[in-house]
């Protein structure tokens, strides 16, 4: 069985700030992460390597420094590790960026392909289906749990009721949720071993796509401006005993007509 899983490095939410004059985001200074749905979604790989002798691939498109997290993805137990990298991907939005993933994953064998539900920086949730309906293969999101079973993947996936418990024929294609599990850690092994390894290098001489769907060129979206919520009042402190606590607040809420 081959597996690959399309990964992201994005900067970590918990400290994220942004420009008040231009409404963009400050990215020096904050740390970069491997976006949480992805990593879940690579424990999912790595658990079937683990039951059924797969062969994992990590892919990853951006910067030079993206090089980290397939570092990572190489300590925690993946086979091989390949890197999107090109100044004609600069500037893609989900569109452009699903046609160079779906473009690189189409010069490689696979039984499955795994992505996050959504990166935190975005939070589109739009790669993973895009991907899949440019490769025409089937898709199911919001995925948990999964088995292999034959040529089928017995897949539990979360909904608005519920669960629903599907059977999809390979190739295909899920996002997972960061609830499915929690990812393994790194050994320190596998991180001594994880720089000795390659990174495979691709550019847009590699994907075979035409250049007007890559990058600025291909992006029909535009981010006009990023700001943050304000906060609508002033937070207030009280240091009471319940009774008391709780008269506070049943009065805060007759004030503002709720109760």
């Amino acid at each position: 069985m081959k597996i690959i899983v399309c990964i992201k490095q994005v900067p970590d939410t918990t400290e994220i700030r942004l420009n008040p004059e231009t409404g963009t985001m400050i990215r020096e200074g904050v740390p970069s992460i491997m976006n949480p749905d992805d990593k879940s979604g690579l424990e999912v790989a790595l658990s079937l390597k683990d039951q059924w002798g797969a062969h994992v691939t990590v892919l990853t498109m951006g910067p030079p420094q993206a090089d980290d997290i397939l570092r990572e993805a190489y300590a925690m137990g993946v086979d091989r590790a390949i890197h999107l990298t090109d100044r004609k991907f600069a500037g893609a939005d989900t569109l452009a960026t699903s046609q160079a993933i779906a473009g690189a994953i189409k010069q490689l064998e696979y039984d499955l392909i795994i992505t996050g539900r959504q990166a935190i920086d975005g939070d589109t949730a739009q790669v993973g289906p895009q991907i899949a309906e440019l490769l025409d293969i089937p898709q199911v999101t919001y995925v948990e749990q999964i088995t292999k079973d034959g040529n089928q993947f017995t897949i539990k996936r979360k909904n608005e009721a519920g669960y629903q418990m599907l059977q999809v024929s390979s190739p295909c294609l899920i996002t997972v949720l960061s609830s499915a599990n929690e990812p393994r850690y790194m050994t320190v092994s596998g991180i001594l071993n994880a720089y000795k390894k390659e990174v495979d290098l691709w550019g847009f001489d590699q994907i075979n796509v035409a250049e007007e769907h890559l990058g600025l060129k291909g992006s029909p979206t535009r981010v006009v401006k990023s700001f943050t919520k304000g906060a609508k009042a002033m937070a207030q402190m009280h240091e009471v005993d319940t009774d008391k606590a709780v008269e506070i607040i049943v009065e805060k809420l007759k004030e503002k007509f709720i109760i």
